[in-house]
């Protein structure tokens, strides 16, 4: 599975849209869309924040372990 598979999987099982992670990114719906399709790279810094708004560590988003791990 790829990142942005990974990331629309976790922003479906927590009921939201894209734009409310674009807000939470601070950038544009369009924007995350983009990352979220694999057709732009997503920033260390905003895969990072994402990590820490679904509370799973950064191994379970790059796709290095199946089962996610909880921050905290």
């Amino acid at each position: 599975m790829y990142l942005y598979q990974r990331l629309r999987d976790l922003r479906e099982d927590n009921d939201k849209t894209q734009a409310e992670i674009a807000k939470v990114l601070k950038i544009t719906s369009q924007q995350y869309q983009l990352y979220e399709s694999g057709k732009r790279e997503i920033p260390l810094h905003h895969i990072v924040t994402l990590a820490k708004y679904y509370n799973v560590s950064l191994d379970y988003l790059s796709d290095l372990i199946e089962v996610p791990r909880k921050l905290h």
